[in-house]
């Protein structure tokens, strides 16, 4: 997994009125925290923030100041609602060789068995342990002939060395549904029969 160098700056102002200059200035109010020390308000770049949060569980290298470097990776990220943009970040201190529980995307390939099924993921990220600047940007699962009823449990799903799960092993994260245009015509025949019924009596 690459690093992001991303420079930053300490900042000593705080508040709604604080984080609003700081953004009119294309930059990103951030809080960097862990290892049981202070927490560090940050300023960032809002592009280089932007493009490297991109990837996730991006490793992040910080230069503070000029003149301190951290290890972070991105725990919260709150963007604007309507516009998207970034409002805020949350930064967890890392260090390398260090295991951290992070959340890392499902990706599915393959078709399931016909019959207009669909399939539900019912976890989007699978909660997992590894090493801080090895984490996984993804697992891909294959659903390929997969029929309705049947389900992905996570013990199910092969992940990188070194890395393993932080979620029970028989969580489902995907399951196959019966298509529901199936029930329309046996709801109809029953309707039929009901009225079939009616005219005889």
């Amino acid at each position: 997994m690459s690093e992001v160098k991303i420079a930053a700056e300490t900042r000593s102002e705080f508040g709604k009125g604080a984080a609003r200059r700081i953004r009119r200035d294309s930059k990103v109010p951030g809080v960097l925290y862990g290892h049981g020390s202070d927490p560090i308000h940050l300023t960032l770049p809002g592009h280089d923030l932007l493009l490297a949060l991109r990837t996730p569980n991006v490793l992040i290298s910080l230069d503070i100041d000029g003149k301190t470097s951290e290890l972070a990776i991105p725990k919260s990220v709150q963007r604007d609602p309507i516009k998207g943009f970034l409002e805020h970040v949350d930064l967890l201190l890392v260090k390398r060789g260090e295991k951290v529980t992070v959340e890392i995307p499902v990706l599915t390939e393959g078709e399931l068995a016909p019959g207009g099924n669909l399939l539900e993921h019912v976890l989007n990220a699978l909660p997992v342990d590894a090493e801080a600047t090895h984490i996984p940007e993804g697992v891909t699962v294959s659903v390929e002939g997969l029929e309705a009823g049947a389900s992905v449990l996570a013990k199910d799903i092969t992940l990188p060395n070194g890395v393993t799960l932080a979620v029970d092993e028989d969580a489902v994260v995907l399951q196959v549904l019966a298509a529901q245009a199936e029930e329309a015509p046996e709801a109809e025949e029953a309707v039929e029969g009901e009225e079939a019924a009616v005219a005889e009596a």
